[in-house]
């Protein structure tokens, strides 16, 4: 952890390298609808380009292939992105109209563009939104991205398809055919794989061979069905239906010599499963932080500069917000005397309302912290067993659902050694059977070397009865390791092990992603 801080300010420096491993790649799918020209006589010959930020700056990473005089463009071309759970990786979609002449970017070709995070698409697995223009301004268009893991980088496959005596559809010459390959989901829906090149003028045409993910191909089921339609091109976008059929990838590979193919699940097949990740602060308001109205105290709000409790809030709450669809998160104080009796509590709602503690976004979090500091007494002692076990509680009714729907993020941020460091171990041990994982950042310069204690890293922590974890559910981290370096850094950190947890949490009961086929609706209706 000593050199943790340095590492970080120098990771990002190139776009694309980091230091912690690649949680995983993803592979994203792009359509479009109702894509308008300011030319009202043609249509637009679509383009997409993808552009991640990095230190404030977008650049292009990749860009689809044009699909000429459409305007509900189903993309063939994937985007293949490395997937970091403790990052927030913005993301920038361009509609372009790249007229045939030239393939650079004009002001004038701009269609439209929509901003959102990589972890919004992946925990919502289809996001749509609208385009917006310059200005901010929305027209009618939309842009849809589907998000699909990419299991094992080696499973590719590579394809090559020809036909032959094709019906020629054309009047003056012969047809110019193209193929188009779908994969059918469990639904009944079928999201597109790959198209090919257009062939002129051939009734025997031998497309040119492909690479393709056999996730994506047939999501590592090689009995699914595949539907193959063959079109004749058109210029003014209106594809003739030449004809189609069926198969499947076991077909198409002649026997499989008896092998299958097994998917393990991992982190994303639960959250595009549907798995939330419910997220709950807690915040240290003993005497030991200092007057809140005295600029020395760790609670000092100063109108400039979030002090420390704040930045730690931010940075991981930006995280997290991503994977839980209502936005809407439990924060919680200890340690302090509370109106209206002034009495002692060690697990109060900041927003005062105990029937609802949830706050409406990190912001809601940021603005009841700061509403309810005049009001509160600060006290002590740290304990922070009553507010593990608070959590516990509801991982404890998740677990009642036999189902991988809810995984609990519980955030301490305190300023001193706990108090009740036995109760603390013993609640550790029981959460460890649950859904839930425990994330502690120290703030302040108090020696925190018995925290690492709870941190099982360097030794199995256990209950004071000598229960062991079963999990290593507990991450600790002191924030003075990460005071120079960005807010990225810190939860680059502090989130770095949660994946890993949910998966040995899901895997280890044996519980499977939830079915996530609802979640597709057809693509068929947008292709060309």
């Amino acid at each position: 952890m000593k050199k943790m801080s340095n590492i970080y300010e120098s990771a990002a420096n190139t776009l694309g390298i980091f230091n912690s491993p690649c949680l995983t790649k993803v592979e994203l799918r792009v359509a479009c609808k109702g894509i308008s020209d300011r030319d009202a006589l043609s249509k637009p010959d679509p383009c997409v380009i993808l552009k991640m930020q990095s230190h404030g700056q977008w650049f292009e990473v990749d860009r689809t292939e044009v699909i000429r005089t459409c305007i509900n463009p189903v993309y063939s071309k994937l985007f293949t992105v490395d997937f970091y759970f403790e990052e927030v990786q913005r993301l920038r979609f361009e509609v372009h109209d790249i007229s045939s002449n030239h393939n650079g970017l004009k002001e004038a070709d701009f269609l439209g563009g929509m901003e959102c995070t990589l972890g919004q698409i992946v925990s919502q697995r289809k996001l749509s939104k609208s385009l917006l223009k310059h200005g901010n301004t929305a027209g009618k268009s939309s842009i849809t991205v589907i998000a699909e893991e990419l299991s094992g980088n080696d499973d590719y496959v590579e394809l090559a398809f020809n036909a032959r005596k094709l019906d020629d559809k054309d009047f003056f010459s012969k047809s110019d055919p193209f193929l188009e390959i779908f994969r059918m989901n469990d639904d009944a829906t079928q999201q597109l794989v790959h198209r090919t090149e257009v062939v002129m003028n051939n009734l025997s045409p031998a497309w040119k061979s492909f690479k393709v993910s056999v996730n994506s191909l047939c999501s590592g089921d090689p009995d699914r069905r595949l539907k193959c339609i063959v079109w004749d091109w058109d210029s003014n976008g209106k594809h003739d239906f030449i004809g189609e059929f069926t198969s499947t990838f076991k077909e198409m590979r002649g026997a499989m010599e008896g092998k299958q193919i097994h998917k393990m699940h991992s982190f994303l097949d639960y959250i595009m499963g549907g798995c939330q990740i419910q997220f709950t602060v807690a915040i240290d308001f003993t005497a030991s932080n200092g007057d809140p109205r005295n600029s020395c105290s760790l609670h000092y709000i100063h109108p400039y500069q979030p002090n420390e409790y704040l930045k730690a809030l931010v940075a991981v709450g930006e995280i997290c917000q991503d994977y839980d669809s209502d936005k809407m998160f439990p924060a919680f104080g200890f340690g302090a005397r509370i109106p209206p009796e002034y009495t002692v509590s060690h697990d109060f709602a900041i927003n005062f309302n105990e029937d609802n503690p949830e706050c409406a976004g990190i912001q809601g979090v940021v603005e009841a912290y700061q509403s309810c500091l005049p009001k509160l007494q600060l006290y002590g002692p740290t304990n922070i067993a009553p507010i593990i076990q608070k959590v516990a509680k509801s991982a404890s009714e998740e677990t009642n659902t036999k189902e991988a729907s809810q995984y609990f993020i519980l955030l301490i941020l305190t300023d001193g050694v706990i108090t009740d460091m036995a109760d603390t171990r013993e609640a550790i041990v029981h959460a460890s059977h649950l859904p839930m994982s425990v994330i502690i950042v120290g703030v302040g310069n108090a020696d925190f070397s018995d925290m690492q204690m709870l941190d099982g890293d360097d030794g199995i922590l256990r209950s004071p009865k000598g229960e062991p974890v079963l999990r290593d559910i507990v991450q600790f981290v002191p924030f003075r390791n990460f005071k120079h370096a960005s807010p990225a850094a810190l939860a680059k950190s502090v989130l770095a092990e949660v994946p890993n947890q949910v998966v040995d949490y899901y895997n280890g009961k044996g519980i499977k992603p939830k079915c996530s086929s609802e979640m597709y609706e057809s693509s068929r209706t947008l292709a060309p």
